[in-house]
């Protein structure tokens, strides 16, 4: 949740959500008639490939309208799948680089910024990579997605 300004989205704060996968037969429907055919039997485990509880999207919209703000986009994240999933998944390379998934749902729901923060495990230490994506144009829904300029502001006060 935040705002915008001309170019520059700030987000204030992040809501979390449920995947709707496992307790909604509407998301159920969606993965089995469309997702699925799509991009692949690899979306047929529940684990994989997020899809926010609609209670939990809305009590999050009116939390931002009521504090000014707006929902700006969508946080998730990929692991190294491609190296710690079943053998029969292993074929499409993750990284912080939206997936034909992810451009499939940036572009149907038309936030502005989404984030995707790639997670990897070499030998005993985790690395990530954070990256922001606009979603593809509605009048050109096949074109990549566009990398948006990520810079990160903390609270830390820094004596120069």
């Amino acid at each position: 949740m935040g705002s915008a300004n001309h170019a520059t989205f700030t987000v204030e704060r992040v809501a979390f959500g449920r995947n709707a996968r496992t307790t909604d037969p509407a998301a159920r429907r969606e993965f089995t008639e469309s997702i699925v055919p799509l991009f692949g039997p690899a979306y047929e485990n529940e684990t994989r490939g997020w899809w926010i509880d609609s209670h939990d999207l809305l009590k999050a919209s009116r939390e931002a309208e009521a504090d000014g703000l707006e929902i700006l986009g969508s946080v998730h994240m990929h692991p190294d799948w491609h190296r710690i999933g079943p053998p029969e998944e292993r074929k499409l390379i993750l990284s912080e680089r939206p997936t034909p998934m992810d451009q499939h749902v940036f572009g149907n729901t038309g936030w502005p910024v989404n984030l995707i923060c790639y997670l990897e495990r070499r030998g005993d230490v985790m690395y990530h990579a954070l990256a922001a994506w606009a979603p593809p144009s509605p009048e050109n829904p096949h074109q990549p997605c566009a990398e948006l300029p990520l810079r990160i502001r903390t609270n830390a006060v820094v004596a120069v």
